[in-house]
């Protein structure tokens, strides 16, 4: 069940409704329900991988707190984490390991025909593994409790609006909110409808429509040369910032609707003056995750340098993976990695040009740029497919009449694509100021529920009729 179907748009209301009404006490199992429900609209067949995942966290955590013994507990722990990873391993990246093995054997003139499976990756395997993962661990650690109450663990894993694509909650954020008794918020309800707005008018007016460009130029690359791969390299930059970041924002105005608070997970990253920064904007959730479970036990840099950097480009190389079994996603989590080390090493000579406004707004252009590139590895179909994108992006730049016909858009449709993404551009901008003077931009009552039905007026005419698409990163 997509967020953007008319299914979603019955299914909401309903829960909305059975939620407030119903006594507190059976809240839980509504959510419970309603998520499964949720999950089971994709494949009624993988909802047994997250109930075999909630068991085994489950249980672990609390055989972790039965006993006293330092290296029973550590034995217990690395046997789920192990668990739920090899679970994670076979649906996602068997058929990669198997096909990478075969590759490696042939370069020593040794043929393997290697065995591969017809599987169907389960929607947001990725993200309920790691929240379990972090639930573990945090009992391990004695950051939390054992959660005695298997309705409120297996609500807290499954918990529908953030389930198959986050943001990814960390257990001593979103349990303690599951077990707690709630009182209707009207301003929160109402803030969380105006995030989801928002979140629609990315996902709808701009991802979507985007899309059918980039899906069009990559879907045929040798079809496409110059100005056209530019303009696929720029339209995908901020069709998967829209795409993904209008998930989270529709994720957490739905949780808003219940009175429960999930993390930001997106907060103006294309505005970051740095690389590092950039990753303490973008998929907040994922970066910390990574940040608090592998970088920081492999050591953080709180060590030598040569350390420290193994440190980073291995916590990126392990990120791109988790993206996606395949050699560009590898590519692309190691040429992040790297230029974080290459900003260190440069260190204070960064620093002075951010003290200039120019040298911010300089370094801002920089890291969009950068990400622009990225973008490439992350989106192509193979290494090859990422190596002609760069080729022939500089070549035989077409004029603006040729273009929009290679692009199935008129020049207007073009305009209008461009005025939406200017809006985005100036809202992430007033979000970024905020941020930095903690001032809101209210103004008017009036002005600004004005701008919430045009913005609502505005994705009522101007989304694509009759389709549903996915959002990007369900397929991680």
């Amino acid at each position: 069940m997509l967020f953007n179907s008319f299914a979603y748009m019955c299914f909401l209301p309903i829960v909305f409704v059975l939620y407030w009404a119903l006594p507190h006490r059976y809240r839980c199992y509504l959510l419970l329900l309603a998520s499964y429900y949720f999950y089971m609209s994709w494949n009624v067949r993988y909802v047994a991988l997250i109930v075999f995942t909630t068991l085994i966290s489950y249980v672990t955590a609390l055989l972790i707190e039965k006993t006293d013994r330092e290296r029973t507990r550590k034995l217990i722990a690395a046997s789920a984490v192990l668990c739920c990873l090899l679970i994670l391993f076979f649906f996602k990246y068997f058929n990669f390991m198997a096909d990478t093995f075969s590759s490696l054997l042939s370069l020593f003139s040794i043929t393997l025909h290697p065995i591969t499976l017809n599987l169907l990756l389960p929607v947001g395997i990725s993200f309920y593994t790691f929240q379990t993962l972090g639930y573990v661990i945090d009992v391990y650690r004695g950051r939390i409790k054992a959660e005695r109450n298997i309705i409120v663990y297996a609500t807290f894993v499954s918990f529908f609006p953030q389930l198959v694509a986050g943001p990814i909650e960390r257990s001593t954020d979103l349990l303690p909110q599951i077990r707690a008794q709630h009182r209707f918020n009207e301003q929160k309800a109402i803030d969380g409808l105006k995030l989801m707005l928002w979140g629609y008018y990315k996902k709808l007016l701009i991802a979507d429509h985007l899309s059918v460009y980039v899906d069009t130029v990559y879907g045929n690359l040798s079809g496409y040369k110059g100005f056209d791969l530019l303009l696929a390299i720029f339209f995908f930059t901020i069709q998967i910032y829209c795409d993904f970041s209008g998930y989270s924002d529709i994720a957490i105005g739905t949780a808003g609707l219940l009175d429960i608070d999930l993390m930001a997970n997106f907060r103006s990253p294309y505005f970051a003056s740095s690389i590092k920064e950039f990753w303490s904007r973008w998929h907040i959730s994922l970066s910390t995750w990574f940040r608090d479970y592998l970088y920081i036990p492999l050591g953080g840099n709180r060590c030598g340098k040569a350390r420290h950097y193994f440190n980073l480009i291995f916590t990126f190389l392990v990120s791109g993976l988790w993206h996606g079994a395949g050699l560009t996603f590898i590519l692309w989590g190691a040429v992040h990695g790297l230029a974080q080390v290459f900003e260190i090493m440069l260190g204070n000579r960064l620093e002075r040009i951010r003290k200039n406004p120019a040298g911010v707004w300089l370094c801002r252009a920089a890291v969009f740029a950068f990400c622009n590139v990225t973008w490439v590895f992350f989106r192509a179909q193979s290494f090859a497919d990422a190596l002609y994108v760069f080729r022939y992006a500089f070549e035989g730049i077409r004029n603006l009449k040729s273009f929009l016909i290679s692009a199935m858009m008129t020049k207007d449709t073009l305009i209008l694509l461009l005025s939406y993404v200017l809006i985005l551009a100036v809202h992430d901008c007033m979000d970024l100021l905020q941020e930095k003077t903690g001032r809101a931009f209210t103004g008017n009552k009036v002005l600004r529920w004005t701008g919430y039905v045009l913005l609502g007026l505005m994705i009522l005419f101007g989304a694509q009729k009759g389709v549903a698409a996915e959002f990007v990163y369900f397929q991680f």
